[in-house]
């Protein structure tokens, strides 16, 4: 990998470029730096929700995914290089797996809301879809390994099922649940 980081405030970037980990330089606005800063989004909306009171399984699963979201920029900043496994694919494979087990199946579509948390984990989601659309469009232009795009689509369907589960955790033992969209055309098919 390139250099740490030992100054903050380098001034290289005020002709609108950035350095990259190879010691090229790219324009801020290319496809590159617009996945990269998506991905960066997307730890920081995680380590938000780490803020929060959620499950220990939960807070363990969310801070590899810390992990493996620097390791996925990093990748991103090397043009050709690998540091996200795709083991770390099949651990978002396990992870959904083991928490989707113990939700009811899904008879209604929810909207992204209930607790702060379960609300924060949508927001996650919707940032990792963004992240995960802007490394397809990378890898239209630039050759990149399938594993930083599948592990954006898992880890947004993961946040979607770790919304539900966030959604039942409740520190005094009552059991919470999504909510419901309340659509005026299924209502009616529901009552005919």
């Amino acid at each position: 990998m390139g250099q740490r980081l030992t100054q903050i405030a380098t001034r290289t970037g005020d002709n609108g470029t950035t350095g990259l980990g190879d010691n090229t330089r790219v324009s801020k606005d290319s496809l590159r730096v617009h996945a990269m800063g998506d991905v960066d989004e997307l730890n920081s909306h995680i380590g938000l929700l780490l803020c929060e009171d959620m499950p220990e399984p939960v807070r363990q699963v969310l801070v590899e995914i810390q992990h493996q979201l620097f390791n996925l920029g990093g990748e991103l900043s090397i043009p050709g290089f690998e540091l996200l496994k795709p083991e770390a694919v099949l651990a978002l494979d396990d992870a959904l797996a083991e928490h989707n087990e113990h939700l009811p199946r899904l008879q209604e579509f929810i909207l992204p809301a209930g607790t702060r948390a379960a609300s924060q984990a949508h927001v996650c989601r919707t940032v990792a879809r963004r992240a995960e659309r802007a490394v397809v469009a990378l890898g239209a232009q630039d050759a990149l390994n399938d594993t930083p795009r599948q592990y954006l689509n898992r880890l947004s369907d993961l946040m979607f099922v770790l919304s539900r589960v966030l959604n039942r955790y409740r520190t005094d033992g009552t059991v919470g649940d999504d909510v419901y969209w309340k659509s005026e055309k299924m209502a009616k098919t529901t009552i005919e």
